[in-house]
């Protein structure tokens, strides 16, 4: 019973770091098409969505907006944002479940 719930938490964890990532990359494509005008606010449906993608992205892009200065009007925030969450998945999120395996399985 123990290895089943160690699972889906980390499956869930998973899932939620795989869906910021796609957030993110969603979030800046559409600030893409914002700046060349492909696609506007006056668009109730992409205001939604561009807010929605705003308000889950922003809390983790501030704190490295603050940090890394932007190049010449380029934003690579967003590039490190990816970058750190695909360390995790790939990196400290296997070890963790294994840990947690451990710890509620008894192995």
């Amino acid at each position: 019973m123990g290895t089943a719930i160690a699972g889906f938490i980390c499956f869930l964890v998973d899932s939620v770091f795989m869906l910021l990532w796609l957030a993110i990359i969603v979030s800046a494509v559409m600030s893409w098409l914002f700046a060349f005008d492909v696609i506007n606010y006056r668009n109730r449906f992409v205001a939604q969505l561009a807010h929605f993608l705003d308000s889950i992205t922003a809390p983790i892009l501030a704190p490295l907006r603050s940090i890394i200065p932007s190049l010449g009007g380029i934003d690579i925030t967003p590039i490190i944002a990816l970058l750190i969450i695909s360390g995790i998945r790939s990196y400290l999120l296997p070890a963790s479940c294994t840990a947690l395996y451990q710890l509620l399985g008894g192995f």
